[in-house]
């Protein structure tokens, strides 16, 4: 069998055929038990967080279960060009949830399907839903089990599915690896629309082949996540620094080190060294009362500085002095610059839960719904500081109107059987450009620099990967796989020949088995 690749340069909505599809008729072929959505009512999904693009499916699915995405599949393989893209909670940023004239299936309407507690051999899983909320999945995890996941992402309104479809990146990510790598079991509805069950034993090439395989090969209905016991508080602290190499340094010291002899949660970002409320000084401090007192700053302070953000877990039964002297063993390690140091201590919940408050605030403030063209990158650390002086020190120096990301990675934490694609280094580097085009530059020059950006990585050579990839050729995706494209072409054609799924991530174009 042979799958025909797509190489454009524009987005579907800019000359590509649509599919001759008729909702009626498939309404009645495919015989839901949840619903089909049409007109108006698709406009949800014409539509995601990144604002970049708007592009019209035929109908919204709202499945009831795996059985309803299985009838979808198979009804839009009988027609021509038909695509069906999986939607969670709309956060992708460059339409990869959408598709043109096609089925997108709601997967939020799944979301009570699972969950369930197991207990193996003395160790915990949860089984959810592909379309659960893992803000949901913590709180319902720890009210009624003591329990949480191990690994999670900054932001938690996003579904299982989805975060497992990519990686799963925050700032436990160190210890415990990404998402995708506390995962034992998987439910997927394939291409072909079958249901299939896998793990590292059962079906593994589809197990493998998903996590992280940016919904290409299947839609996740069901994941079984690790869970650990749940802390009751979190010391939260943000620390700062004048000079990359120390940041760096003192960065890679706490993730390679042992469990239990170090944080409980690393990550760091650059702001910029004025008094801009969006990316400078006001943005550091985490207890409002206390602000940032620019006078510590060293002379030798440069148009950036960089924020390590840390975090230590606690019981509420540890003894303050305890929880005092573990911080403090830490952090008298690192090289901050003294008197710039600010903490709170809150639940383990709220910590969890921190972007939300800011979803809250931007929602309030009327700056949650603009364009987000935002630009994650994994960077190898033998990179990183030439990463620095051109992009951070140069090209965002005055700030980008939203959070500028940088926290570094253990490479030995993934598993190079799934379809992520990493740098070729144990440390690599998160660098993630969180633009709101309402406080910053504008779409236009937001996504121009970011196109700057990526082809200077390119043009110096530089070992890195898009994270939450999204190319517009067969060249831009076979530069990013590159010695596991055939591995994924093998995988696409295995269990989504006829390229029905993901239409919007542009690699594969939908075709018939030739």
């Amino acid at each position: 069998m042979r799958i025909a690749y797509l190489d454009r340069t524009v987005h579907e909505t800019d000359g590509e055929p649509k599919p001759n599809g008729d909702v009626s008729a498939i309404s009645k072929s495919i015989d839901l038990q949840g619903s089909v959505e049409t007109g108006d009512k698709t406009t949800i999904a014409s539509k995601d967080f990144g604002g970049l693009y708007s592009i019209k499916p035929l109908a919204l699915i709202k499945p009831a279960g795996s059985d309803d995405i299985s009838r979808a599949i198979k009804a839009a393989s009988r027609i021509p060009r038909m695509t069906v893209a999986a939607r969670g909670n709309g956060h992708s940023i460059n339409g990869q949830a959408m598709t043109n004239g096609g089925l997108v299936i709601d997967m939020r309407s799944t979301e009570e399907n699972h969950f369930r507690l197991l207990n193996v051999n003395g160790s915990f899983f949860i089984d959810v839903s592909g379309g659960a909320l893992w803000e949901n999945v913590l709180t319902r995890c720890v009210s009624r089990f003591g329990l949480a996941p191990r690994s999670w992402t900054d932001y938690l309104s996003l579904t299982v599915g989805g975060t497992l479809s990519n990686a799963g990146v925050s700032g436990q990510a160190f210890r415990y690896g990404p998402q995708i790598s506390n995962v034992t079991e998987l439910e997927i509805v394939t291409g072909k629309g079958d249901i299939t069950v896998c793990s590292e034993t059962r079906n593994p090439e589809l197990f493998f082949g998903s996590l992280g395989g940016l919904g290409q090969f299947g839609i996740i209905t069901r994941a079984r996540v690790k869970l650990q016991p749940a802390p009751d508080m979190v010391r939260w602290i943000r620390v700062v620094y004048t000079e990359f190499d120390e940041f760096t340094r003192d960065a890679e010291f706490l993730v390679s080190r042992d469990d239990g002899e170090s944080f409980d949660y690393v990550e760091g970002f650059v702001f910029c060294n004025n008094d801009d409320p969006v990316n400078g000084w006001p943005a550091v401090p985490l207890d409002p009362v206390h602000g940032f007192n620019p006078g510590i700053i060293p002379q030798t302070g440069a148009s950036v500085l960089y924020c390590l953000e840390v975090a230590f877990h606690y019981q509420k039964g540890d003894h303050p002095s305890t929880v005092d002297k573990a911080v403090a063993g830490l952090l008298k390690r690192l090289r901050f610059v003294e008197g710039l140091k600010s903490q709170v201590d809150l639940s383990y919940v709220e910590f969890l839960l921190r972007v939300k408050r800011a979803e809250e605030q931007a929602k309030a403030n009327g700056i949650w719904d603009a364009p987000h063209p935002w630009l994650n990158l994994f960077i190898s650390k033998s990179n990183i500081v030439d990463f620095d002086q051109t992009v951070f020190k140069k090209m965002v120096k005055d700030g980008i109107g939203g959070p500028m990301l940088i926290y570094p990675l253990m490479g030995s934490k993934w598993d190079n059987r799934t379809s992520v694609a990493l740098p070729d280094s144990e440390i690599f580097y998160l660098v993630a450009l969180l633009r709101f085009v309402s406080r910053g530059p504008s779409v236009e020059e937001s996504v121009a620099q970011n196109r700057e950006i990526v082809e200077w990585c390119i043009k110096e050579g530089l070992d890195f990967k898009l994270y939450l990839p999204h190319y517009q050729s067969k060249e831009g995706w076979k530069r990013h796989f590159g010695d596991q494209w055939t591995r994924f072409v093998e995988r696409k054609a295995s269990f989504d020949p006829m390229a029905i799924l993901a239409p919007g991530q542009n690699i594969f174009k939908r075709t018939h088995l030739s």
